[in-house]
């Protein structure tokens, strides 16, 4: 559809928009009714919210498509350098919010959408958030996306598309139950399903030797199934720039869906088993791998998407470049966290098998083309698959990786002769009554960077987790302090504040977070705290109407909002934060007359469906927040709310409005962290540990603006080393005793006063994660941070800090880190060019393929 072009008495020339191409409110306001006719199949008549949404989805898709097809078509012309990003999550978030703003049609959109008597606010919470991440390492990626196309990187994020996420979680009567999180199941406006670019995936089978026409010895992998892998692109704009990169998540299904034999048979089950057996591998992120099944299910979900991914990133190269000899200078490929290791072992088989180079030519290309990020320093997260399993799904892979590890190890054996302990804690192949293939040194071995995501997490790698590596080759390890895109965590989500400091200091720190730095000419300014003070309370009141909607809770906005929101894991130690909730209500039945700041206490986070320990702590905080609501002398100065489901959507409200933000890993695990980014960024103090990135932040926000506590990850190794006794703090402390007496007791657990005993003892007798010995120094920082919130003015003076200094964190940084240290990736400017409608036709100048 066009405009028409009435008659110009001056000759002068008349600008038409194309409707899908035009920014101005009156083609935009034509587009939206066109689609909501065209392509729903609706008029206003009988449209619904959801209707309206797609519409309005549709409308914002075409105008990122105009930009998506440029951007692919520069980078296939120019032939550039592709950054590639392989992860088992993308934590993306709503879609719709975060493009207009990237594409600078917010306010514009909102105008049109009020000027229908609708609402944009409805229209945002009518979609889904895409299940594609759990936590950290998903919302990460998403952060990195929306950075390389901010700064104009060419690059690529492959994934799976997972039809039902994670798990929606819902609590009944206090306890986590898990349900599927059918997201897509009114479809999503924003992929474009690519079935000409399906790439077929082997799993099991054997593999066989023959010998090629030049009389070298050459492998075939006859594999027992086939799965089809379709993907599906969603465009990934940066903000206020023409490019938009590619998120490629693959959907498996069968090679033959239907098996006409057996229906014919009458064997109707058999006839569809192998479209719902491959359809298995992209259903469910992380599936419970507490069973054989389930860790075969997650290795073939894990290499399923590698493969699909290589085979895809080869296919493009070949495109544009006669050999795969340059692969390494056109394609960087970052595994993020260890989950994609396989890709080491992949690579290698396609080049060898598929492409007939030799192992030192593919092996060179390899290594200079893969990085790997490390994200944990917990053993059980570094993951190791049993040889067997390997043998049985990947044979192939599993010769490769014995080859691989032969040839390091001859190197090493040369290197450092005679130290075969060292050679044997390097081995790919761990020995053992079941051997392991260790994918953290797979991807170490293969990989020409190793990073870490903060400064203290990578020592900690180079010292002990990755030690003898960092010995072998400290040249190959970086840290990538992580970040997270102030797009969606400020302007998007914290819109109030996000225009009051544009401003004051305009609106560059979009783009370069160092100038929030400027709000702090600011700081003796006191309308502007005043101000400050407003917003907050606001964003509190909206999370309060939120929780009583949700939870049926009634919450005070007057009082301290303390937050935990995260996965849930001993080691993040949301158990600690329960005793300190229930040391501060023993208080209360002492003396209901003490003085004490109202707090909320706001959780949430999801535990995995196999993780018993995890799950019976989120059954503990809302236990304990039964008796603590309900408790007339606790007069509402103390209230828990335990938050289901938490997702991007959630957070987005959920940041903007805390005070406090709970950072309190036992020192040493966390590896980085980026929630502690959101909440600094939104003007939340920190209670933490000296761990992860929490090191960072109080050195940029001030040690005075950081409410610091517990032991250091040195001291923890010293105290474990000694022989820790945790039953002896018990013992020694009347009011840790008391807290953990009351759950023994069965204060939160009427009729059943044994349901917390794992916990008990898990902490009395074993308390690897150190609650107990860092109890009274976090009681007592507490103490500070309630004094502190007392003189409110102060309190809005050390938020304003934590927000300005935060422009260290910006994902915008990180990415640049990685640009120039680890991928030499340079930005490409995308020009678009102006709508004609004399060119407005198709002409077919490409040979089709």
């Amino acid at each position: 559809m066009t405009n028409v072009i009435s008659p110009n008495p001056d000759n002068t020339p008349i600008k038409v928009e194309d409707d899908r191409t035009g920014m101005s409110e009156e083609t935009l306001k034509r587009a939206f009714a066109d689609q909501l006719f065209y392509l729903q199949g609706k008029d206003q008549s009988i449209a619904t919210l959801n209707d309206y949404y797609r519409a309005l989805a549709y409308v914002v898709r075409d105008r990122l498509l105009h930009r998506f097809i440029k951007t692919i078509r520069t980078y296939r012309e120019e032939n550039v350098k592709v950054v590639c990003y392989l992860s088992a999550e993308f934590l993306m978030g709503r879609h719709l919010g975060n493009n207009l703003v990237n594409l600078g049609l917010f306010e514009k959109i909102q105008t049109i959408i009020e000027e229908s008597g609708l609402s944009l606010e409805e229209l945002l919470e009518q979609e889904e958030d895409p299940g594609l991440g759990n936590g950290g390492l998903g919302r990460l990626a998403a952060c990195f996306l929306d950075s390389l196309a901010t700064l104009e990187i060419p690059a690529i994020g492959y994934g799976i598309r997972y039809e039902f996420g994670i798990f929606h979680q819902i609590i009944q009567e206090g306890w986590q139950v898990e349900i599927p999180d059918n997201w897509l199941r009114f479809g999503n406006p924003w992929e474009i399903a690519r079935p000409e670019d399906t790439v077929e995936v082997k799993l099991g089978g054997h593999t066989e030797m023959f010998h090629d026409s030049n009389g070298q010895s050459r492998w075939c992998w006859i594999p027992d199934r086939t799965v089809i892998a379709i993907p599906h692109d969603t465009p990934v704009p940066g903000y206020q720039t023409n490019t938009v990169n590619p998120l490629r998540l693959w959907k498996a299904e069968a090679s033959e869906a239907f098996n006409f034999d057996a229906f014919n048979a009458g064997n109707y089950d058999r006839a569809v088993a192998e479209k719902i057996n491959s359809e298995t591998i992209s259903k469910v992120l992380y599936p419970n791998d507490n069973t054989p099944q389930g860790r075969e299910l997650r290795l073939a979900q894990q290499y399923f998407f590698v493969s699909a991914s290589l085979q895809d990133l080869i296919r493009l190269h070949l495109r544009t470049n006669r050999s795969l000899e340059n692969f390494h200078e056109r394609v960087a490929i970052q595994l993020n966290d260890t989950h994609p290791a396989i890709a080491v072992a992949e690579l290698m088989r396609l080049f060898l098998d598929e492409h007939n180079l030799d192992w030192d030519t593919a092996w060179s290309i390899s290594e200079k083309t893969l990085c790997y990020t490390n994200h944990t320093l917990l053993p059980e997260a570094l993951e190791r698959w049993s040889v067997k399993l390997f043998k049985r799904l990947l044979p192939r892979h599993l010769e490769l990786i014995y080859e691989i590890n032969f040839r390091f190890l001859e190197d090493v054996r040369t290197w450092f002769p005679g130290d075969d302990e060292l050679a044997g804690r390097l081995s790919i192949i761990e020995e053992g009554p079941e051997k392991q293939v260790r994918m953290a040194h797979l991807a170490c071995v293969g990989a020409h960077a190793i990073n870490g995501v903060a400064a203290l997490h990578t020592e900690l790698l180079k010292s002990q987790t990755l030690r003898d590596f960092a010995r072998l080759w400290p040249e190959k390890f970086f840290n990538k302090t992580n970040g997270v895109t102030p797009r969606r965590w400020m302007l998007l989500s914290n819109p109030k504040l996000s225009e009051l400091i544009t401003e004051k200091i305009g609106d560059g720190w979009l783009k370069n977070l160092d100038q929030l730095r400027g709000i702090e000419n600011c700081l003796e300014d006191q309308t502007f705290r005043k101000q400050w003070q407003e917003i907050k309370r606001q964003n509190k009141q909206d999370l309060a109407t939120y929780i009583k909607a949700k939870r049926g809770i009634d919450v005070n906005p007057d009082s301290l909002f303390d937050v935990q929101v995260k996965r849930i894991h001993e080691y993040k130690r949301q158990h600690l934060a329960a005793l300190h909730i229930i040391t501060l209500y023993n208080r209360i039945k002492r003396n209901p007359d003490t003085d004490i700041v109202p707090r909320t206490f706001i959780f949430g986070g999801k535990a995995a469906p196999g993780y018993i320990m995890a799950k019976l702590i989120i059954k503990l905080i809302n236990a304990v927040g039964e008796v603590v609501n309900k408790d007339p002398d606790v007069r509402g100065r103390l209230k828990v709310v335990f938050v289901p489901n938490f997702n991007v959507s959630l957070g987005e409200r959920i940041y903007p409005a805390a005070d406090l933000s709970e950072q309190i890993s036992t020192a040493g695990k966390e590896a980085s962290g980026t929630g502690n980014m959101k909440f600094a960024m939104n003007g939340a103090l920190t209670i933490g540990t000296l761990d992860g990135a929490n090191i960072e932040i109080r050195e940029e926000a001030g040690p005075e603006n950081f409410f610091l506590f517990g032991l250091t990850a040195q001291e923890v190794q010293d105290l474990k080393a000694k022989g820790y006794n945790p039953r002896s703090y018990y013992e020694n402390n009347p009011e840790l005793r008391a807290a953990i007496d009351r759950i023994a007791n069965g204060d939160f657990s009427p009729g059943d006063r044994d349901r917390f005993k794992p916990i008990v003892d898990n902490l009395l007798y074993s308390d690897p994660f150190m609650l107990l010995a860092d109890y009274q120094a976090y009681i007592d920082c507490q103490q500070e941070v309630s004094k502190a919130y007392r003189d409110l003015d102060s309190w809005t003076r050390m938020a304003i800090l934590n927000s300005a200094r935060m422009g260290k964190f910006s994902s915008d940084r990180t990415i640049n880190e990685y640009c120039k240290e680890i991928w030499d990736a340079q930005p490409v400017k995308i020009e678009l060019e102006e709508y004609s409608q004399a060119e407005a036709t198709l002409k077919r100048s490409v040979k089709m393929r």
